[in-house]
């Protein structure tokens, strides 16, 4: 009992001991060095917070920077229509207006009975039709009769053939009061107060000035255009905005009234867009007429632009405010097509301006009334709303806008401050830039160091790694390193001792692999042996133009009475070889070897043309190794063989007991030809000597029976 006792306690006492400690870093102290990772996500997350905070920040600073641009556009355009109509309301009371209305008015009615002559009306119509009219054509595209703006009044016919008619330059008119006209009361009259009316358009910079009877009639103009002595009420100027708001001027019957139209097209201005500025014309005992001064374009995309100085108003490259009204087409001059006109219609057109509104506008240098400008912004200002927005602008491509309606008496404009978003948030891009910089900077500081201690922790799982990836690769003499003393080297060890178990099974495995193949291909052709191993059951293939040679030894077991077993094997081993060398020196394909009997074919694994000159090259070459054998042996053993050419069928029989083996007419004629007769010899069949009976001398044999007919059969005389 006491040598039981003593084996458990020597059993047990090892793992009664207490475990050594490893020296160096464990894996748990090395994932505590992995909490460096906490560093970059603080580090991301700041600069995250500061990124939102500071585009946040400069995005309000360039929407308020752009508010305060759109509020002093505002304020100036709102203070310029102001200051037009202050002044169109000062200028229409003071004593000069009202004498210079009532003597015009006089000279007007005077003018009703007053004639051209037939030569003067011709001259009048040769005026449109040679003059105006070309020229309104041209800058409108449209066609108008020469004399649709003819006035119909006598008075009207006067004063556009004496004034009109005469000039072919506007400002060449302004200068020109004297109608030379034998002085009429009008032409005196225009000559007494002309002066006054012209510096209303020289110093003030009214584009023109009119004067208006109380009867609708134009009996002053300026420049003394085709509006001069047409009547609003019922002539060809009675649809326009001037005319409407000339009838509610006097509809009021108060000198303190005051009208602002929207923008029109004026005719008389070769169509250009016109605002016009009305007030009666008067005193608080009585009116005489109405004063309207035609606003300048300029003044008013002057008052927008702030004199085209974008940049100094805190505009950028691609700043700008504009004017629009109720029908979404703009009242004031695009910035770009001011600055770039060619841009400006690929810009539009892209956008989805029509080409010909785009090309009008670059035409004209002017988008008045012709650039349409439906955007976000336009439709709510129109609305009332005052804002800001990031919307598509005219232009197309994303911009910045702050929008307002604008508070002018008598229309209804907004105004639009726009801004790409490229360029306005560029302090936001500037400051974006140096956030990801700095926090790359400090990723990067961070990720060196953490780079530098996880190639620590990580490098015994690369090699670990590595070391699998091999042995899947099929290197089974993978190893790795196992220096560290913590739980990486242990599992370092197992993985080694797994590889070195992996690959002795592997090498096993690898030799009996190579044993049965080598077994297989000596039985089967190495097409059928794969398919053997494919797991297919039934294997047979038919061959087409196959010789067959099939050949046994005579006088062979006479030789082999007087050995005993062993030396019977080893001499029929050694004839065998000699065929099977002469077999591949040939090019012949061996099927089965039985004792005293060989099965070979040709062109049967690899097609061959010359498969006939190769079956009976071969059959004299097994007699060659015969007669070797004799010399050697002092036997007499000879070879009897037969040899067809046609078409066979190979395959494997059975399963149990596996034997490759050939069949089919070749087969047959082979094995009986080499039984025409009992002396040794090559004996083949008529078909082999046909293809051979140029270079093989043959002798009849004999014949065979082959599907009922009898078939010649030779021998080789070689």
């Amino acid at each position: 009992m006491s040598a039981p006792d003593h084996r458990d306690s020597a059993t047990e006492a090892p793992a009664d001991r207490p475990r050594r400690r490893r020296g160096g870093l464990g894996i748990q102290s090395k994932l505590l060095i992995m909490l460096l990772g906490v560093s970059l996500v603080s580090a991301v997350v700041v600069g995250v917070i500061g990124y939102i905070s500071g585009r946040e920040s400069l995005r309000d600073a360039a929407f308020e920077q752009l508010t305060t641009v759109r509020e002093l556009r505002v304020a100036a355009i709102e203070t310029t229509m102001a200051t037009q109509a202050k002044g169109v309301t000062l200028n229409s009371r003071n004593l000069s207006a009202q004498t210079a209305s009532r003597a015009l008015n006089a000279g007007f009615d005077d003018l009703q009975s007053r004639t051209l002559t037939p030569e003067q009306e011709s001259a009048l119509e040769s005026y449109y039709t040679d003059t105006f009219i070309p020229q309104l054509e041209e800058r409108t595209g449209e066609t108008y009769s020469p004399t649709a703006f003819i006035p119909t009044s006598p008075a009207g016919k006067w004063l556009q053939y004496h004034y009109t008619a005469q000039f072919t330059d506007f400002d060449a008119a302004l200068k020109v009061d004297d109608a030379a006209d034998g002085g009429t009361p009008f032409s005196t009259a225009a000559q007494q107060y002309g002066d006054y009316l012209s510096r209303l358009v020289d110093e003030v910079g009214y584009e023109d000035v009119l004067f208006l009877n109380l009867s609708g009639d134009v009996v002053y103009s300026a420049y003394k255009g085709i509006d001069l002595g047409t009547n609003l009420d019922d002539g060809p100027f009675r649809e326009s905005l001037l005319a409407q708001a000339y009838k509610d001027v006097l509809a009021t019957n108060s000198v303190q009234t005051v009208r602002v139209t929207d923008f029109e097209r004026w005719i008389p201005s070769l169509n250009v867009p016109t605002v016009w500025v009305l007030s009666p014309i008067g005193n608080d005992t009585g009116i005489t007429g109405v004063l309207a001064a035609q606003i300048s374009l300029d003044t008013i995309n002057a008052t927008m632009t702030g004199d085209e100085k974008w940049a100094d108003q805190g505009l950028g490259q691609t700043g700008e405010v504009y004017l629009a009204g109720e029908d979404h087409l703009m009242r004031s001059a695009s910035r770009e097509l001011l600055e770039d006109p060619e841009k400006y219609r690929a810009d539009v057109i892209a956008n989805g301006t029509s080409p010909e509104i785009a090309d009008r506008a670059v035409a004209v240098g002017g988008t008045v009334l012709i650039q349409p400008v439906n955007t976000t912004s336009v439709n709510a200002a129109l609305r009332g709303e005052t804002g800001t927005a990031i919307s598509t602008s005219y232009l197309g491509g994303e911009n910045l806008t702050a929008y307002a309606p604008v508070d002018i008496d008598g229309v209804h404009w907004v105004a639009v401050a726009r801004m790409d978003t490229s360029e306005a948030f560029a302090p936001v891009v500037d400051f974006t830039r140096n956030l990801v910089l700095s926090t790359l900077a400090l990723l990067l500081a961070v990720s060196v160091l953490s780079l530098l201690l996880a190639q620590v922790f990580t490098r015994p799982i690369r090699r670990l790694g590595d070391a699998v990836r091999r042995i899947a690769g099929g290197d089974l003499t993978a190893q790795v390193a196992t220096g560290s003393r913590d739980e990486f080297g242990d599992l370092g060890a197992a993985f080694n001792d797994m590889a070195s178990s992996l690959r002795l099974k592997q090498e096993l495995i690898d030799e009996q692999q190579t044993e049965n193949r080598r077994l297989l291909h000596a039985l089967m052709p190495e097409s059928l042996a794969e398919r053997y191993k494919a797991g297919e059951q039934a294997i047979a293939e038919q061959h087409e133009n196959v010789s067959v040679v099939y050949a046994e030894l005579v006088g062979f077991d006479d030789y082999a009475r007087g050995l005993d077993n062993g030396e019977e094997v080893a001499q029929l081993n050694v004839l065998m070889r000699g065929f099977d060398e002469a077999a591949q020196k040939v090019g012949i394909e061996k099927v089965r070897t039985l004792r005293g009997g060989y099965l070979a074919s040709s062109g049967l694994v690899v097609p061959r043309v010359d498969n006939v000159r190769r079956a009976v090259d071969f059959a004299l070459q097994m007699r060659d190794v015969i007669d070797r054998f004799n010399a050697q042996n002092g036997s007499s053993i000879g070879l009897r063989a037969g040899v067809d050419t046609g078409t066979v069928t190979s395959g494997l029989v059975a399963r149990t007991n596996l034997a490759y083996d050939l069949w089919g007419d070749a087969v047959s004629i082979a094995y009986r030809a080499r039984n025409v007769s009992p002396a040794p010899g090559i004996y083949v069949s008529q078909t082999v000597r046909d293809r051979l009976q140029d270079t093989v001398g043959f002798a009849a044999a004999g014949s065979v029976e082959v599907r009922g007919t009898q078939q010649q059969v030779w021998r080789v005389e070689q």
